[in-house]
């Protein structure tokens, strides 16, 4: 289903959302393949339907992170988040999870370009 369109807008492009659980203590990559099974399932099953959805984890020293980004301003009342809970559960892991944020010039109805002018490191 398609986001009404705003002043400015493409017809069809959808609001962006963003959210993120951090996890304490950090996780060793060795035991997040379940979760990294799920993020990958969850974004396949996106990229075959009429939604966005993509998750990713990033592993620092002081914590692991899973970073989500969906056109669902609903944030975590979903399956796949109950999936990740119940992983992170298990794993015995203490989580929070932000509140969906709007991608800047997504929700906002911007027009946005994404552009890279990084070196890559």
């Amino acid at each position: 289903m398609f986001a009404r369109r705003r002043h400015g807008q493409l017809p069809g492009v959808k609001s962006l959302w963003a959210y993120a659980y951090e996890i304490l203590p950090p996780q060793p990559a060795r035991l997040l393949g379940p979760i990294r099974a799920l993020l990958k399932e969850e974004t396949a099953a996106a990229r075959g339907s009429d939604r966005a959805w993509s998750g990713r984890l990033v592993l620092e020293r002081q914590s692991t992170h899973i970073l989500i980004v969906s056109d669902d301003v609903r944030g975590r009342d979903h399956e796949i988040n109950r999936q990740l809970e119940a992983e992170l559960e298990r794993l015995g892991a203490t989580f929070t999870v932000t509140e969906p944020l709007a991608v800047a010039g997504h929700a906002a109805g911007d027009k946005w370009l994404a552009t890279y002018e990084g070196n890559g490191h």
